[in-house]
């Protein structure tokens, strides 16, 4: 009897991976070239299934039995092609039950996301080859027709057997790589519920969500129109040949008397706020048109979408590891643009039906209704709707409720505006939306999203102080404001900061409220209220300051200078994440999409929102004290209400 399969896949097809392996496996060259395998930890076996071998029955057998674990890194993409290679019917797939996967593993202990790179941080034996990449390229991939390879669109096994045997070899070591990882990570095992979470993630990518195809097509179709118009007007302009270049575009401006080292977004709306003469302000101005890519997410929406029009594995568990949230992939859902037309079904109607001129005279700058739009292109199946929801200030409240900070609670529990309440806190009169003395909420608003985490004037300059009308000699008074109405949230920063020192320094575990801080076998652990832990690889103290290794902003393994309010974000970060979930498990509903701190159901029709609230709003025991309050609405595209 096997207890426990670990699988490594070399596949071939002629759709890009980055359209998501769902698609990827959707196309009818796709196969899977070489099947590696271990059973129970024993020695690894490669299937040649390009020259014929067959996989083992028992091994078959395996893979969609529960009860039997199967191993992989990045198991998503072994489970999807595994469910091709069985021929299961389309847009079904095998059960993520019973798989595992030591990537997840891997992020949840802190360590990057790539085999070769956890290997490489763990100092395993048996690495990942660096040659694979090469083998990949050759075996994996459509090759470029030429002379000298006979004009063959793909490299076969039996055209460079030399390099199939090392692919073969390079096959073998993945599962070896793999199997060593897991042993080196045995003493941090992962807990049974954070599995379940896991599949819950893995049920919610095999749904997908369906996109309105005729509104993605017309959009591409429409900003290509566009962009021709506004590249056309801008050669009319400057007579340059190709308009479109920056080095020409900023030798026209050089001519015109403007300086421009960039023509970034940031960079040409800094000129544009300097430029007196219509002229250059018109051809700034089509810049700006020209450089507008939300359209690549239509076109993102386009290639990953599967064959009955749903767009699968947006979401990547334990994506942002330091705090376990969830990330997006393939359509990237978490910075979506807002949408601010008013009558959105009619600018839709629009599109649909490709009326340009209409769009023209009723929007004037068509691409900026094309990237409100993009949010619409997610629609519910037929004889269904969405329901969106999502929590109320959730990191307001997280941290209210760590900290222990009174006043914040009690506006909480009276429902009060957090923005009022806290620029009313602040500055110590009553503040009412839209009422007495509020030309105060957005101070207390921009407060609110800067500060919370050991922000200072750079905070409220990032967040667009100055663009909501703040004068930079004002921001530290409100600075000071806001943390002398916040004095419990600033001791709870210095208290998580003392704390982790101490156990850092004296191997000991900490206890600070709810919260618990190990140091253990080179690992800081900041151990949750909801039981799930936090991971940071060998913490050190230099020159009084908390540093670990993790993932930096460059995507590299780095050593990370931190301090408590930033462990304070981190953990209040990863609370809210962990009250989503447990949102998500009573709602028991088909969960389409999941973005920041809101759930998108595909619901039948006689669903009501209301219920749908309520269950967002239950308290888990662990969270006792908690105010949660949550907003929700129907709608027949995805939008923000």
């Amino acid at each position: 009897m096997i207890n426990k399969l670990s699988i490594d896949l070399e596949t071939y097809s002629e759709t890009s991976i980055n359209a998501g392996v769902y698609k990827y496996t959707e196309d009818p060259a796709f196969e899977i070239l070489l099947f590696a395998y271990s059973i129970d930890n024993g020695p690894v076996k490669v299937v040649d299934l390009a020259m014929g071998e067959k996989v083992p029955e028992e091994v078959l057998n395996a893979l969609d039995n529960p009860d039997i674990t199967k191993w992989a890194f990045n198991a998503q993409f072994e489970r999807i092609c595994l469910s091709r290679f069985l021929n299961l019917p389309d847009n079904t797939y095998l059960s993520p039950q019973g798989w595992k996967c030591s990537m997840t593993w891997a992020a949840i202990l802190g360590l990057p996301f790539s085999l070769k790179k956890v290997g490489e941080v763990l100092n395993i034996d048996k690495k990942k080859l660096d040659e694979g990449k090469d083998l990949i390229r050759y075996f994996c991939f459509p090759c470029k027709p030429t002379k000298q390879n006979g004009n063959r669109l793909r490299n076969l096994y039996y055209q460079n057997k030399e390099k199939w045997e090392c692919f073969k070899f390079y096959n073998k070591r993945d599962v070896e790589a793999e199997m060593s990882i897991q042993e080196r990570l045995s003493n941090h095992p992962v807990s049974d519920s954070l599995w379940e979470e896991y599949w819950m993630c893995e049920l919610i990518n095999d749904r997908g969500v369906l996109v309105d195809g005729l509104l993605v097509h017309n959009s591409i179709k429409i900003n290509e129109i566009c962009r021709e118009n506004y590249i056309k007007a801008l050669q009319n302009i400057t007579n340059l040949e190709n308009p479109n270049s920056v080095s020409q575009l900023k030798e026209w401006l050089t001519d015109n008397d403007v300086e421009a080292p960039s023509l970034g977004k940031k960079e040409v709306k800094e000129l544009l706020k300097g430029a007196s003469d219509e002229t250059v302000q018109k051809v700034l101005q089509l810049r700006q048109l020209i450089s507008k890519s939300s359209v690549k997410k239509y076109e993102a929406m386009i290639c990953s979408r599967c064959k009955d029009g749903r767009v699968r594995g947006m979401f990547q568990f334990y994506g942002a590891n330091r705090t376990g949230r969830f990330s997006s992939k393939i359509i990237q859902l978490q910075n979506l643009p807002r949408n601010a037309i008013e009558d959105l079904d009619a600018a839709r109607g629009l599109v649909r039906t490709n009326n340009l001129s209409a769009l023209e005279l009723l929007y004037g700058d068509i691409t900026d209704v094309l990237s409100q739009l993009i949010r619409t292109a997610f629609i519910p199946a037929p004889g269904h709707k969405f329901i969106v929801s999502d929590f109320s200030a959730i990191e307001a409240r997280v941290i209210a409720w760590y900290a222990h900070e009174d006043w914040r609670m009690e506006a909480f529990r009276n429902n009060k505006d957090i923005y009022c309440a806290s620029a009313s806190e602040m500055f110590g009169v009553p503040v009412e939306k839209h009422g007495v003395n509020g030309d105060l909420r957005p101070k207390g608003k921009i407060a609110e999203l800067a500060l919370g985490y050991g922000g200072s004037v750079g905070a409220l300059i990032a967040m667009g102080a100055i663009e909501y009308g703040l004068k930079e000699e004002e921001l530290q008074l409100l600075v000071n404001a806001w943390r002398n109405a916040n004095p419990n949230i600033v001791e709870f920063w210095w208290k998580v900061d003392k704390a982790i020192k101490k156990a850092i320094n004296e191997d000991k575990i900490v206890k600070l409220g709810q919260l618990i801080f190990e140091y253990r076998a080179k690992m800081l652990f900041i151990h949750l209220p909801s039981g799930r832990k936090l991971a940071y690889v060998k913490p050190e103290i230099r020159e009084g300051q908390i540093t670990y290794y993790g993932i930096g902003d460059n995507k590299k393994f780095v050593r990370i200078e931190s301090y408590g309010p930033k462990f304070v974000e981190n953990i209040v970060q990863a609370t809210a994440r962990d009250l989503l979930v447990f949102a998500i498990k009573n709602l028991n509903l088909p969960i389409v999409m999941h973005i920041h701190d809101e759930v998108v159901i595909e619901a039948p029709l006689d669903l009501e929102v209301d219920s749908v609230v309520k269950a967002m709003i239950i308290v888990p025991e662990w969270g006792q004290g908690l105010i949660l309050n949550a907003d929700g609405y129907e709608c027949d595209f995805y939008k923000k209400d």
